[in-house]
């Protein structure tokens, strides 16, 4: 039996829809810094590799861990609101059933009083999306810095 891959031309627009509305959800309560709510969009053994300065996050307890010790590391004394804008995305689902995503990802910050926001960092995003009870979950993420790679 042959089993036919589909071409990245063949992504049905549900699924792409479904994968940026996951995104949109997920980038919303990593901007209100909701930690766990964060960390329960990734699978149960998830791995979150978000920062060249410290190791990946593995599981959920210890991807919110991260999210709230980055944030209260980098922003205790330094109030800002961060948005992160994922565009770019490329969907790509496998035989195996999950989906490969790439996407570009900037972070975009703004400080009280300073009215021109600025991107800090751009980065590029590598994900392996599974299904847990018919739901989209991060399996693996990978965050690299644009800044890195020069």
């Amino acid at each position: 039996m042959t089993t036919t891959i589909p071409s990245a031309d063949a992504v049905g627009t549900g699924l792409y829809t479904e994968v940026q509305q996951f995104y949109a959800r997920q980038a919303h309560r990593l901007d209100s810094v909701r930690a766990e709510e964060f960390a329960a969009t990734f699978a149960e053994d998830g791995v979150f590799a978000h920062s060249p300065d410290s190791p990946p996050a593995r599981g959920r307890a210890a991807i919110a861990e991260e999210v709230r010790g980055f944030n209260e590391r980098r922003f205790a004394e330094d109030p800002v609101q961060r948005r992160h804008w994922f565009n770019m995305l490329d969907v790509r689902p496998q035989p195996d059933g999950s989906v490969h995503t790439e996407y570009y990802a900037l972070v975009v910050v703004t400080r009280p009083g300073q009215p021109r926001p600025v991107i800090a960092p751009s980065c590029v995003v590598r994900d392996v999306l599974v299904r847990e009870n018919g739901e989209l979950r991060t399996l693996s993420r990978q965050v690299t810095q644009d800044h890195t790679l020069l």
